[in-house]
């Protein structure tokens, strides 16, 4: 049986933490190579290795091209969340916090919820804005705090003033 595309490309990430960096370069560049230059999917893991390996100002318009090529549901909230990762670690962190703000809007009570709201966080305290940061993580935990939660969520919209 042949193994799609989709499944070839989750097992390179799998052994990505026990590969060579270059070997996961390679790898995931090759799969790209089999799909069309024009591809958003193709285009997400171009932009999702070179970030993987510390190479954000390369990853970055491969990312904004993903997303204008249109990314499945699945694949979109995790662009714009690692594309803000990577300008916060490019040192754009207030673009960051505009990306992530959007995201958490669309993504108001799903699972992208609390990945989008932990790297706003980090966005914010980078951007200087600590206390704006302590606010998101903590309204962000508040729902799984056995007990307190009504009390940390109130707390945490506290801190933003």
């Amino acid at each position: 049986m042949v193994e799609s595309w989709e499944s070839r490309v989750a097992a390179v990430w799998a052994a990505a933490e026990s590969s060579p960096d270059e070997a996961v370069l390679v790898a995931i560049d090759g799969l790209v190579a089999e799909r069309g230059a024009d591809d958003a999917a193709a285009l997400f893991e171009s932009a999702g290795v070179r970030d993987y390996l510390g190479r954000e100002s390369e990853a970055e318009p491969l990312y904004r091209a993903a997303i204008a090529a249109g990314l499945d549901a699945e694949r979109h909230p995790q662009a714009v969340i690692q594309l803000a990762s990577t300008l916060r670690n490019l040192g754009r962190p207030a673009e960051a916090v505009d990306l992530l703000g959007d995201l958490l809007a669309e993504h108001a009570a799903d699972e992208w919820t609390a990945p989008a709201a932990a790297f706003l966080a980090l966005a914010l305290a980078s951007d200087g804005r600590e206390r704006d940061a302590a606010s998101v993580a903590l309204y962000a935990l508040a729902d799984s705090l056995p007990v307190y939660s009504s009390a940390v969520r109130r707390y945490a919209l506290e801190l933003r003033g």
